[in-house]
């Protein structure tokens, strides 16, 4: 009898310890931990791409100056926010709570104005073409304060050096007055006016001259080779 019970708890599998059963709690944990965070990137990704078509469709549309998407958490606010600067386009953020918040993208060249931030931030929703509105107004009048400012700054323009004080401190006030009135060529520069020149001959009485000299020389020398022969 007492064989039959020791074999039958031989026989039997052994308690697993703690450490093994920590061991194999450890291990499905880390498992279920990677499952998570695949699905959670996948999650992500999906949503890049999602954001990315709505943001390329949305610049390409002449219609919409700004493209507003609901509260959602600030991940994947910050995702929209990536998207949307790789685009060129502009962000802002509203609401109070971070649950609550929500952006809103602007094309740039349709950037809101301070009112209609304000309005955003106090909770107000702003028709799309009262926007477009807001912005014509906008422009218009930087374009008059620009325009108001640039006369402004021409009308008061004062040159900071005076250079006929300058160069008159330089080389004078008559030399500069002489130099100024003097047409003729200087002759540093290859010009020389005809009163100043010393030779008077023209240029057809330079070559006889020239030709004259060469006979005379060749001459001289036939006489020369003459006289050493004899």
């Amino acid at each position: 009898m007492a064989d039959l019970l020791g074999n039958i708890l031989g026989s039997m599998e052994k308690p697993p310890s703690i450490g093994d059963k920590e061991k194999k709690m450890a291990k499905q944990r880390k498992k279920a931990m990677e499952k998570m965070q695949a699905e959670d990137k996948k999650r992500k990704t999906e949503f890049r791409v999602k954001i990315e078509k709505e943001i390329n469709e949305f610049t390409n549309d002449n219609m919409k100056t700004r493209l507003k998407f609901e509260p959602m958490d600030r991940v994947y606010r910050s995702i929209i926010h990536d998207v949307a600067e790789i685009a060129g386009l502009t962000t802002f953020s509203f609401g109070e709570r971070d649950d609550d918040r929500y952006m809103i993208v602007f094309k740039k060249e349709f950037a809101p104005t301070d009112d209609e931030l304000a309005a955003y931030r106090s909770g107000k929703d702003i028709d799309p073409e009262k926007a477009r509105e807001m912005y014509r107004t906008k422009a218009t009048t930087t374009q008059v304060e620009d325009r108001t400012l640039t006369r402004k700054e021409e009308k008061d323009f004062v040159p900071t050096t005076n250079y006929r004080d300058k160069y008159k401190k330089l080389i004078g006030e008559d030399s500069a007055k002489d130099a100024a009135h003097t047409l003729a060529p200087n002759k540093q520069f290859g010009f020389v006016p005809s009163e100043n020149k010393r030779d008077k001959r023209s240029v057809e009485e330079m070559m006889d001259d020239i030709r004259a000299k060469k006979k005379q020389k060749l001459a001289e020398e036939t006489t020369e080779a003459s006289s050493s022969t004899d």
